[in-house]
């Protein structure tokens, strides 16, 4: 178990380090042809939530890895699912059913890692 969770950490990490460091560094007008969504949002909760992803990312790994606190990695990997519960709503109340696949998948990844964290961490 302790190889699965490291790939599925690994995979979830290099995810949200992308995704986060963009709407951290990136103007309105370059993200939003990536992600619509960015025009209906005011641009501090967008660098919030960007934020949050790449400080998740680094508790997924950062906890396990040096020993200390390792019971973070499972509430990182929670609150990614939360993220997405939250990116999913979002696509629904702009009428984007057809572009919550990604959310659905990575919503999944993330409650499988946090159930893979809970057999040995």
């Amino acid at each position: 178990m302790e190889i699965a969770y490291w790939i599925v950490a690994g995979l979830l990490t290099a995810f949200y380090l992308y995704a986060g460091g963009k709407k951290v560094l990136q103007s309105q007008e370059r993200l939003q042809p990536m992600m619509g969504w960015v025009d209906r949002v005011p641009m501090p909760l967008v660098r919030l939530i960007g934020t949050l992803e790449v400080l998740g990312a680094a508790g997924l790994i950062l906890p396990p890895l040096t020993g200390v606190a390792p019971a973070l990695a499972m509430a990182a990997a929670i609150g990614f699912v939360l993220i997405q519960v939250g990116g999913t709503a979002v696509h629904v109340s702009r009428g984007e059913t057809n572009r919550i696949g990604l959310n659905i998948a990575l919503l999944v990844t993330a409650a499988v890692l946090a159930r893979l964290g809970t057999t040995w961490l």
